[in-house]
């Protein structure tokens, strides 16, 4: 906690405990910051915000007398970020950040990182919040400022002093990481997406290179020589420019891999090495996420042979070509898997390693780019035997509409629809024989469906445990 009259230059020593900027949320002793959202302006909710027990409001324009101090400053959306550093002891200032920004791969290759680094190391992304022994769900892939500092401070006091963080376009696109100068920025692919914000492939990959832009002098920007914006990354990169793939230029590159059902034996060469490695992940595109991630812990200092000893001991990642261990008879994988590439991606590994029959459980977002729906679905169609349509947080689209989207690129039959995501999900695991694979792809672990404009609770990973306690 800080005294006000250490934020601001006020005669007030009243006591404020933090900083939100959700009126809902203000607890007694909180600073209510009016920022201006993307549909809401929060200057609306000064009166609620006193009443939940706001002890000080920030404010941008004249908002009239209130029962407690009101502090007028010239932009609310620039002030949050200013004071929540202030108030969180500047906790960026004691870390060494990593940044990952991609379509596909960030959280992989955020969690491999932060997995491998071990407790020194905090993570924050799509699965939440780690460091230590703790594990927090969290709602956005990299949350607003009040909270960003918040949880970079309760890393910082547990001792953790690297952060390996998910960076969203939507996040630099609405300003939210400015502030912030990282210590290696990682780029792992572009393919469409998001562009209901962006509006064009152009913005969006615009905001994707906001993230090497803003690395240190001395740190490091990681790129993928495969991926077809490479030049533009390359151009736009700042500190060490660095990258991995496939060809002989590259700082790590992938000479060879061979592709199992329970590993991946993975040739790298380095400074001139050749070094193998057996990744428990599976998949080509894992070969791409590990690669990535190692010459990350590279740049940190590490050996390579140590990074070796630490990948043996690798465990899955939640919600990534994560194979559950319910049952033996047939396999059961959890992906998050919501754009065309990464679900052929993932398809063609399962139809590498098939015994019987792909069967896969998949939706698409409501509110979100209409226009990537027909070839989801035409792919999800052409790699699957059988495939159940069902929502996938369909906010206010009707889900039998998005569904239409989606089974409207290919003239196969081989599917039916069940809105329900629960009823689709255990009919995909009655139906299932012996040696099938069952995809449920789209959410993850994510805890929530988001409905009209309700976040209600609901998980696929509780589902299909369910399905096996009965």
């Amino acid at each position: 906690m800080k005294k006000l009259s250490e934020l601001y230059n006020i005669d007030d020593n009243r006591l404020i405990k933090s900083i939100k900027i959700n009126s809902k949320e203000i607890e007694n002793g909180d600073l209510f910051v009016c920022t201006m959202g993307v549909t809401a302006d929060r200057h609306d909710f000064i009166d609620e915000a006193i009443s939940n027990g706001a002890s000080a409001i920030v404010v941008s324009r004249d908002v009239g007398e209130k029962s407690v101090p009101v502090i007028r400053v010239d932009n609310t959306n620039l002030e949050l970020r200013k004071i929540s550093a202030k108030f969180y002891d500047y906790p960026c200032d004691n870390a060494y950040i990593i940044g990952v920004t991609g379509t596909n791969g960030k959280t992989t290759v955020a969690e491999i990182i932060y997995k491998l680094l071990g407790d020194s190391c905090a993570y924050i992304g799509t699965n939440g919040r780690k460091y230590k022994d703790k594990h927090f769900s969290m709602r956005n892939t990299t949350p607003d400022v009040d909270r960003l500092y918040m949880y970079f401070k309760e890393f910082i006091d547990a001792g953790c002093n690297t952060i390996c963080m998910e960076t969203s376009s939507e996040a630099f696109y609405r300003h939210r990481l400015d502030d912030i100068k990282y210590d290696i920025g990682i780029v792992t692919n572009i393919t469409e997406d998001h562009l209901n914000i962006h509006k064009t492939l152009e913005n969006y990959v615009d905001s994707k290179c906001q993230l090497v832009r803003q690395v240190k002098d001395d740190g490091y920007s990681i790129l993928n020589s495969s991926d077809k914006y490479f030049d533009k990354f390359k151009k736009e990169a700042h500190g060490n420019i660095i990258s991995y793939g496939y060809k002989d230029s590259d700082t790590l590159k992938i000479e060879d891999y061979i592709l199992k059902r329970d590993k991946t034996i993975i040739k790298f060469k380095y400074n001139n090495k050749i070094y193998e490695v057996i990744s428990p992940l599976l998949g080509r595109f894992n070969v791409d996420n590990l690669g990535c991630a190692l010459l990350c812990l590279l740049c940190k200092g590490m050996s390579f042979d140590s990074i070796i000893d630490r990948i043996s001991n690798l465990t899955q990642i939640e919600g990534r070509m994560e194979k559950l261990p319910f049952t033996d008879k047939y396999t059961v994988i959890l992906d998050y898997a919501h754009t065309t590439d990464a679900l052929d991606n993932i398809l063609t590994f399962l139809n590498r390693i098939k015994e019987n029959r792909i069967i896969t459980v998949t939706g698409s977002a409501g509110g979100r780019e209409e226009s990537k729906r027909p070839s989801m679905g035409k792919v999800v169609l052409e790699k699957s035997d059988y495939v159940i349509f069902t929502m996938d947080d369909p906010r206010f689209e009707d889900p039998n509409n998005i569904i239409d989207d989606l089974i409207s690129g290919s003239n196969k039959t081989n599917y039916e629809r069940i809105v329900d995501r629960q009823k689709a999900i255990y009919k995909a695991l009655d139906i299932a024989e012996d040696n099938d694979i069952i995809l449920i792809a789209g959410k993850g672990r994510d805890d929530y469906m988001a409905i009209d404009d309700k976040y209600l609770p609901y998980c696929d990973y509780d589902v299909i445990k369910s399905y096996y306690e009965q």
